[in-house]
């Protein structure tokens, strides 16, 4: 039995990994004992994985107390999976990685070191020097970025990543914050400034396929954006306005031509057009507005962000 509170808890989210949770687990352990030399613990959260990872977190957990496990009834996703391993997290400082060694356990140090080394800073997020992802999720994480940029006001250049260690009081605060679809490099934007990135290695995926695929980035973008923003409305505003703006002038036109040049064929065409463009424009607000209902009915029900089947902590 490991009695010494940790200092660092390792949050890893788990999802079809069942061939690279042994790996992870010793690599974790091995650069905690020879390089931190601090009291640790591992907290792997199942989400649902359809293999064989649960049976594979139990024996981590016989095998070393320092592992907690816990199994969720349902897939909820990679962030309410970690925001349900921040609540068992008892280290001053939370590391975040994922479950595929595409983030190097033997580059946490560098994580550890860097937020160590500035008082200032409450996040440290670690930046690809080379991405492995695919092409799409690349995509993806360019379009993410842009809209945090405008939505959230994040410096352009400010890399966010999975891979990250965050302060205990950050933890707390997230823990704390109930939102429907919780993003926590959003949420990290709503409660801090001081975040800085570190330079880190990535690696290719050790098996199997990533569960980003184009469906899922285009659903993250939507989650990103009418979740935690009025820019569509906004948007749906600008048209409006500029609509009636186009309508008035149109008005003028056709009535200065009926008081002054006469209109001798009817503009079946031009009535046609206007009609489909506005309404268009109508149906696409309502859908945009339907959005925002259906986002605001889940927060009213407050539906779980996880609901746990097991666990070992």
């Amino acid at each position: 039995m490991h009695k010494n509170k940790p200092v660092y808890s390792v949050v890893i989210p788990v999802y079809q990994s069942e061939k690279m949770l042994e790996e992870l687990y010793q690599r974790l352990v091995k650069v905690f004992i020879d390089q931190i030399k601090e009291p640790f613990e591992i907290i792997m959260v199942d989400d649902a994985s359809p293999d064989n990872a649960w049976d594979i977190m139990i024996s981590l957990n016989k095998n070393d107390k320092r592992v907690k496990i816990i199994q969720l009834l349902t897939n909820v996703g990679q962030h309410n999976a970690t925001l349900c391993g921040f609540n068992y997290a008892d280290g001053d400082y939370v590391i975040t990685m994922d479950d595929d060694l595409q983030h190097l356990p033997e580059e946490v140090p560098v994580l550890i070191k860097a937020l160590k080394n500035n008082n200032k800073v409450d996040v440290i997020i670690g930046s690809y020097i080379n991405k492995r992802h695919s092409f799409f999720r690349n995509i993806g994480t360019i379009c993410i970025n842009l809209l945090m940029t405008r939505i959230f006001n994040k410096p352009y250049d400010l890399k966010m990543t999975s891979f990250r260690i965050i302060k205990r009081e950050i933890i707390e605060s997230l823990i704390s914050i109930d939102v429907d679809s919780p993003r926590i490099g959003n949420l990290l934007l709503l409660l801090t400034r001081r975040i800085e990135n570190v330079p880190v290695t990535h690696e290719q995926r050790k098996d199997g396929k990533s569960g980003y695929g184009l469906r899922k980035l285009i659903k993250d973008s939507l989650d990103n954006t009418l979740t935690y923003s009025s820019l569509p409305l906004n948007f749906m505003i600008l048209i409006g306005f500029c609509s009636s703006v186009v309508c008035f002038f149109l008005a003028l036109y056709y009535l200065y031509r009926f008081l002054f040049i006469g209109i001798t064929v009817p503009g079946w065409t031009t009535v046609i057009l206007l009609l489909l463009f506005f309404f268009g424009i109508t149906l696409f607000s309502i859908g945009m507005i339907g959005e925002y209902l259906i986002r605001i009915m889940k927060e009213t029900r407050k539906y779980p962000q996880f609901i746990i089947r097991n666990k070992v902590v």
